[in-house]
């Protein structure tokens, strides 16, 4: 984990996301590309000589001198870290920005004021996540000593998500990480008898490990009426650090990221989530 991807928007989220990307970055070695959003009007920005475009160009050079005093903190002291502001407004720019500068991880708020709110708050958190082809760590709250050493990772064991399977074991190895793959077997018309989930795990370990499952990585059963709500019972029963998921880039994210699962889990949902595309 080399070089990490922090978007801001200077709030207190962001810096939680940064303080956590730190922790990384200092752990691997690694160095931080910290980005910002303005978010302009194109329009603005090609009138020459007009109060608007002078007015967007104050934006871009106040944002240049925010970063002085965001990243001034003692916990980033002897990491390397890159300052970029993008006049970016598409959630997929993102997704681009990490790939110019092959980003192994991106780490963001789940929420923000001004800047990047409307990326950070509920439903449009899941569109940066659908749209990211690198792995997205979401920060939900401060965390003082970030540490991963159990995680609940989703998982259906479907052939189609291998691709995803392998990027979230592997990087699991790397921070030594004990995994819970876990089904949720919901009620209706997709309930499986555990025999059926069985063969179907038993068949995907076959493809991929032959059979033979890594040491870090264990594999559970669980029935419950969402599989938001499976994951984060499971994760509080095991005490879990990280809930983990894969996206197939469309819908079926959003009770993660808007707080909707229910007010016995509340304090629970503010596990860091990460996700792999699929």
């Amino acid at each position: 984990m080399k070089k990490i991807l922090v978007p801001v928007d200077f709030s207190q989220h962001s810096e939680n996301a940064l303080q956590v990307a730190a922790t990384l970055a200092k752990r691997f070695e690694g160095e931080i590309v910290v980005l910002h959003m303005l978010g302009l009007s194109e329009a603005v920005l090609t009138k020459d000589d007009s109060q608007e475009f002078m007015e967007a160009k104050y934006y871009m050079e106040m944002a240049k001198k925010r970063f002085g005093m965001f990243l001034n903190r003692p916990w980033l002291k002897g990491i390397e870290t890159t300052q970029t502001v993008q006049n970016y407004k598409i959630f997929g720019e993102i997704d681009k920005v990490a790939k110019e500068q092959d980003i192994d991880l991106i780490v963001m708020g789940s929420h923000g004021t001004g800047g990047l709110s409307e990326i950070f708050v509920g439903s449009n958190t899941e569109k940066v996540v659908r749209t990211s082809q690198t792995p997205v760590l979401v920060i939900k709250k401060k965390i003082q000593n970030f540490d991963i050493k159990k995680v609940v990772y989703g998982f259906d064991f479907q052939i189609e998500n291998l691709t995803a399977y392998y990027k979230a074991v592997k990087l699991f190895a790397t921070l030594k990480a004990e995994v819970h793959l876990v089904h949720v077997n919901l009620p209706g018309i997709n309930f499986m008898g555990t025999y059926e989930i069985q063969e179907q795990i038993d068949a995907f370990l076959r493809i991929s490990h032959h059979g033979d499952l890594p040491n870090h990585v264990q594999v559970y059963q669980i029935s419950d009426y969402t599989v938001e709500t499976g994951l984060y019972n499971y994760a509080k029963k095991v005490h879990a650090d990280l809930i983990a998921i894969p996206t197939h880039g469309r819908s079926g994210l959003s009770h993660f990221f808007k707080g909707s699962i229910g007010e016995d889990l509340a304090n629970h949902a503010n596990l860091p989530v990460m996700t792999f595309r699929i």
